[in-house]
């Protein structure tokens, strides 16, 4: 049989007919055969033969290497399909390894070695490896040659680590021969057994075998060759070893016990071959790489990490601290950072401190700080603050750690400059370092500095005021959320706290430094300098900042959480601020009294001081309301402060009674009613209590005594039992939240019903101040201004109090409405209206009308508010809410409805006239989305000519008004229809020829609707303009007109005189813009017909009936539109030259200024059109007509007053402006 070997693995290639072109080329050079071939090269054999050149050896191994990494699963697989071609490739591959004396080839060698067992994974291949390293190692009388195997096993050993296990249970022995490579005199084949040991003691299973190894051959030998180590890759590896050792606890207390062992007296010299850890790495640390001086801390972190309290001592005493703050100043970030992390440790051995370390290092650890806060890399920032807090906590108060007011002065502006961090760890070790600086023996280094201080408190305050500001992230809810939430409000009471420890040691070194005359004032001051360096003006300024600051935080806080550690702090600053500012102690006093604050101690002290728990908070919420009561009674104004004996009593039972307190409000006035025979000390907790209270009562912090009412009343079953109608009651109950919330709407409701009064007579005078108000009403009127809230109750009971009750709300609301129009309470109606009206759609969507009688009332009310706004707003989502839920409201109601259909489309329609025109184009889309709503509306017009003069009228109005609006916004916004509307349009102009019977406001809006129609030349998409049945057809001239017919518009014509003639304002208005609109419709189908009908003698007889006898009666805005109709349309015999002439001289001679702007902007319009028609017959005609268009500029114009464009007439919403223009 051949022997198997590549040519074998090349006979199997070669029959493989998917290889690459690459790999062709390496299976030829390794003697893979191409397919064809007559006869297999073999030149793979060549590669253990010793008379073949090593560069034929190296380029063989190359092209495998290069087909094995480009190729790798083809490769192994044919490798791998073949156990004795495999195991025989392995084998000859080590010879080689073993025989060739040239590093590259060996190199390629290993690598291909390595690279073929970790893809192979075969665990014979690994075996026999392993076999072959072993027998290689055992058989050679000298480790000379044994470089190339050991850094073969290493490299397998990393590549697979769990070889390391294999290779200690199961070749044992070759332990032995690595100790012989440690004392064999090559640095390189240390090098390779360090590094081999490293990645053995990696596995935790082969290092706890080799424990005992290490113990007692490895140990001292290992710390000698790192000692006298001159290459770097010699120390690198030594190093790697090192950090693995130093994983295990073992292994620390072996090598540092040896080290200690080994240590000599100052005077005794070491032994030869002896060595110490700690001086070995100060060995590292001296010299000027870098890279070991990085592993050099390392390996003093992960020792010290085991037990800073063990092996921190040793390290001291070699000064190792002394090169690490000399590495501080180095420009490599991380060899820093490794120094920050020893020092950190270093720290724990209070040795460190008394051998003043920090005294020399400190100078450097803050020009450190200083340095690496100029960096981007946040977790150097953190440990150099951790660093520089451990210090300042933990140097002791005999040893001045600053030695320079100028090194405290930079080590305070590092401070500042961090705690400013947008990083919020970075700020939190900021303030943890500044709470430990602000100590006395820290800041006494004379001058005291306040100014600095002062700013850098006022940079921590701000830091934490900005961050508890910071909104919480809002997600889904969920589970998850809430957590987070939790999460994020918890790091903030942590901050919070870290800043408020901070504060209160300022507050304790102002305490401390009034007892210290040179710590009074800066004595290099100059006299005429302001007195910013003093104790004085820092003790005011820390007053200043709890006020503006600390208080207002820590009662945000309070509204998510309650944390008994931070409100100590809280209230120690407090108790401490009345000693450090005593003439403002009062003031102080009285202000915190009048926010609550003896509600607030009482609280806390019963949630949490009850029994023993929290004994330290219970003490400072006692001292806290003691000194604050004694200052309370030491300052009343209306009797008079106590005398100083009447003082000491108080005190004595204050100081024994307070700390006894530990109940709510309920529950101690429980204790003041049901015992009347008590013992001394009750005695005194009742003093105590009775005078908490009274004191909080008079600063108006009446809360406890509020909580106390509450829990009473909530026992009575009605409140009817114990009401009494008086202001002053109805004033208590909605005064204070607590009582409003939970007995307002029950209190409002009896007031209502126990009001003899119905009001009426108030809903019947709009104007304000007429007549006057009965004196309940105006209490109540000024209630609703203070807390408009009040109105969201009211609004309860219009909806679901009787109707009479309701009526009455009403008309209340209305009077303060039209009274108060300062007030901005709309959002805050509307809001509300929407949650009612969506109950509603929800309990009783198919019958909205049989909800609540009141229903109406609330529709009127909420139009009412509509009606207030003065201005045009952009409709907002709420608005565009309440659009929809009206429309759906009025969708499901029938004609009959009218009650509730009245005011909802008063709503619906000031809300789409008094907006800007793209919110009109919004909600026109809204409300035209509602087909139910269109549907009713074209029942509701078809009523028009079946019910004439029905109480439905105005109804009808809104209705045409409405459908009007609706196809003027759909038609100009090309807004999507998704239902269409019929109207009978014979009807439209029946109604409009014979006008009498109608009343004026609904012919106008007929009219506007009809002018709607006429100027969309009827092509709305959504009104169709149908004939009824009885029409006859259009004669065959009337089809230019259609689909209107002449006989049609000159009924029309005629109506809109008669409706003229009435010569209602508004009527008016709306007949002459349907007539420009009607005449443009002609104009644009047949121009003679046109002219005709604009030429018919009647219209002077109707011109001159319009004219009054007055002077210049013409100035009005309807007439001046007709003429200048008349002048358009060339009707002369209408309107004469000389006519015109009369009007502009009229014009010329008349006081501009009186007249509304409507009325000046048709003058405007009938000069301009005279002009462009050249009716102008002389010179001072046309001066007079530009003196005149000068004075009617459009600036002078707009100068004037807007008259109120949105007005209710007899119940209808009217839009002037929708009407006129």
């Amino acid at each position: 049989m051949a022997e198997p070997g590549l040519s074998h693995v090349a006979s199997r290639c070669s029959r493989t007919s998917q290889v690459s072109s690459n790999l062709h080329a390496a299976g030829e050079a390794l003697g893979m055969c191409p397919v064809g071939s007559a006869q297999p090269q073999v030149p793979a054999k060549l590669l253990p033969e010793p008379d073949v050149s090593l560069v034929r050896k190296k380029y063989v191994l190359s092209s495998f290497q290069d087909a094995l990494m480009r190729h790798t699963s083809l490769v192994t697989q044919l490798v791998a399909q073949d156990q004795r071609v495999c195991i025989h490739f392995t084998s000859m591959l080590f010879g080689l390894v073993c025989s060739v004396e040239d590093g590259s080839v060996t190199d390629i060698c290993i690598e291909v070695l390595i690279q073929l067992t970790t893809q192979l994974k075969l665990e014979e291949t690994i075996n026999c490896l392993l076999d072959e390293c072993h027998k290689q190692l055992c058989n050679m009388p000298s480790m000379r040659g044994s470089l190339a195997t050991l850094t073969l096993l290493g490299k397998l050993v990393d590549a697979i680590p769990a070889v390391a296990d294999k290779l200690v249970v199961e070749h044992g022995n070759l332990m032995e021969h690595l100790l012989r490579g440690l004392v064999y005199p090559s640095e390189g084949v240390q090098a390779s057994v360090c590094y081999l040991y490293g990645k053995l003691y990696s596995s935790p299973v082969a290092a706890e075998m080799l424990s005992g190894h290490f113990r007692e051959k490895l140990c001292p030998l290992f710390l000698s060759i790192l000692d006298g180590a001159q290459t770097k890759e010699l120390q690198i590896n030594c190093l790697g070893l090192l950090r693995q050792l130093l994983k295990y606890d073992l292994f620390v207390s072996m090598i540092m016990n040896k080290s200690s062992l080994a240590e000599s007296a100052e005077n005794v010299e070491r032994p030869p071959g002896e060595s110490s850890l700690p001086l070995v790495l100060k060995k590292l640390l001296l010299s000027r790489d870098e890279i070991l001086q990085i592993a050099s801390a390392h390996c003093i972190t992960a020792v010290l990490v085991h037990s800073p309290a063990k092996h921190a001592l040793a390290f001291i005493q070699a000064d190792i601290p002394e090169f690490l703050f000399e590495h501080l100043s180095s420009s490599s970030e991380v060899l820093v950072w490794s120094s920050y992390n020893c020092l950190i440790l270093l720290a724990e051995e209070p040795f460190f401190f008394s051998k003043c370390h920090t005294v020399y290092g400190i100078e450097a650890v803050v020009r450190s700080l200083q340095g690496s806060l100029k960096m981007n890399n946040t977790e150097l920032h953190r440990q150099g603050l951790l660093l520089f807090a451990e210090i300042l906590t933990r140097q002791p108060e005999e040893i001045k750690l600053f030695t320079t007011s100028a090194m405290c002065r930079d080590a305070g502006r590092a401070l500042q400059e961090a705690v400013s961090s947008p990083v919020l760890e970075v700020a939190t070790e900021a303030v943890k370092a500044i709470s430990a600086f602000l100590r006395k023996d820290h800041q006494s280094v004379p001058p005291v500095q306040y100014r600095e201080l002062r700013a850098l408190l006022e940079a921590m305050l701000n830091r934490c005021a900005e961050f508890s500001q910071t909104p919480l992230s809002r997600r889904p809810l969920g589970h998850a959320s809430s957590r987070d939430s939790e999460k994020a409000i918890l790091r903030r009471g942590k901050f919070l706290l870290s800043t408020l420890e901070g504060f209160r040691n300022a507050c304790r070194l102002a305490v401390e430094f009034q007892s210290e005359p040179s710590a009074q004032e800066n004595p290099f001051t100059a006299p005429s300098a302001e007195k910013e360096d003093t104790l004085e003006a820092f003790s005011e300024f820390l007053l200043s900042a709890s006020d503006c600051l600390c208080i207002p935080m820590v009662m945000r806080h309070l509204e998510q959480a309650t944390h008994p550690a931070l409100m100590e702090v809280f209230l120690s600053i407090l108790y401490n601020l009345f000693v450090i500012v005593p003439h403002m102690k009062e003031k102080f006093s009285k202000k915190l009294a009048a926010s609550s604050f003896i509600q607030l101690t009482l609280e806390l002290k019963a949630r949490f001081c009850s029994g023993l728990s929290y004994s330290a908070l219970n003490q400072v919420c006692s001292n806290f309301l003691y000194n604050m009561c004694l200052n309370l009674l030491s300052s009343l104004e209306k009797t008079g402060p106590p005398s100083q004996e009447e003082l000491s009593t108080v005190s004595e039972f204050l100081h024994h009674g307070l700390p006894q307190i530990s109940s709510r409000g309920p529950e101690s006035l429980a204790f003041l009613s049901d015992r009347q025979y008590v013992e001394g000390a009750a005695r005194q907790r009742q003093f105590c209590i009775l005078l908490l209270f009274y004191l909080a009562y008079i600063h108006e912090d009446r809360s406890a005594v509020i909580s106390a009412i509450r829990k009473f009343l909530e026992i009575i079953p009605d409140l009817h039992l114990v009401y009494t109608h008086h202001p002053l009651l109805l004033r208590f109950f909605l005064l204070y939240p607590e009582l409003m919330s939970r007995f307002g709407h029950r209190v409002l409701e009896l007031w209502f019903s126990w009001e003899e009064s119905s009001y009426e007579e108030l809903d019947d005078v709009p104007s304000a101040g007429q007549p006057t108000l009965p004196t309940g009403l105006m209490s109540l009127f000024q209630m609703l201004r203070s807390s408009p809230s009040i109105l969201l109750i009211l609004l309860d009971l219009v909806y679901s109090s009787p109707v009479a009750t309701a009526r009455k709300v009403l008309i209340v609301l209305r009077t303060f409405l039209r009274r108060n129009e300062d007030v901005q309470v709309g959002g805050l109606i509307r809001g509300h209206f929407l949650l009612i009206l969506q109950h509603l759609l929800v309990e009783h969507g198919s019958s909205p009308s049989g909800a609540s009688g009141n229903l109406p009332l609330l529709l009127s009310l909420l139009s009412l508010v509509q009606l207030r706004n003065k201005s045009e707003p952009e409709l907002d989502s709420m608005a565009m809410k309440l659009l929809h839920q009206v429309s759906k409201l009025c969708g499901k109601c029938s004609p009959s409805d009218v009650d509730i259909l009245q005011p909802s489309f008063n709503f619906l329609y000031w809300s789409l006239h008094q907006t800007t025109p793209g919110s009109q184009k919004r909600a026109a889309a809204v409300l035209l989305s509602s087909t139910t709503l269109i549907e009713l509306l074209e029942k509701i017009l078809a009523l028009t000519w079946a019910e004439a003069g029905s109480p439905r009228t105005a109804l009808l109005c809104s209705a045409w008004l409405l459908t009007a609006s609706f196809s003027a916004q759909q038609h100009d916004g090309s807004l999507q229809v998704h239902q269409t509307l019929s109207v009978e349009l014979d009807e439209v102009l029946k109604a409009l020829s014979f006008p009498n019977r109608k009343a004026a406001l609904l012919s106008a809006a007929i009219l506007r609707f009809l002018r709607t129609a006429l100027q969309q030349r009827f092509s709305s998409a959504l009104v169709a303009l149908v004939p009824s049945g009885s029409q006859p057809p259009l004669a065959s001239e009337d089809t230019v007109l259609a689909p209107l017919g002449t006989s049609q518009v000159l009924s029309l014509v005629i109506g809109l005189q008669n409706l003229l003639v009435q010569k209602d304002p508004l009527l008016s208005q709306a007949c002459v813009g349907c007539l420009e609109a009607l005449l443009d419709y002609l104009h644009a189908r047949s121009p003679d017909i046109a002219f005709h009908v604009a030429s018919q003698p009647w219209n002077r007889f109707l011109l001159f009936t319009l004219l009054d006898v007055g002077e210049n009666s013409f100035l009005k805005s309807e007439i001046l539109r007709l003429m200048t109709l008349f002048v358009r349309y060339r009707s002369s015999s209408i309107l004469s030259h000389e006519d015109v002439g009369h009007v502009i001289q009229g014009a010329a001679l008349a006081d501009l200024s009186a007249l509304s702007n409507t009325t000046l902007q048709a003058l405007r319009g009938f000069f301009l059109q005279v002009q462009s028609m050249g009716l102008l017959a002389d010179d001072s005609t046309a001066h007079t007509l530009r003196a005149s268009l000068e004075g009617l500029s459009p600036s002078a114009s707009s100068a004037k007053p807007p008259l109120q464009d949105m007005v209710c007439l007899g119940g209808v919403a009217v839009s002037l402006s929708h009407i006129r223009d």
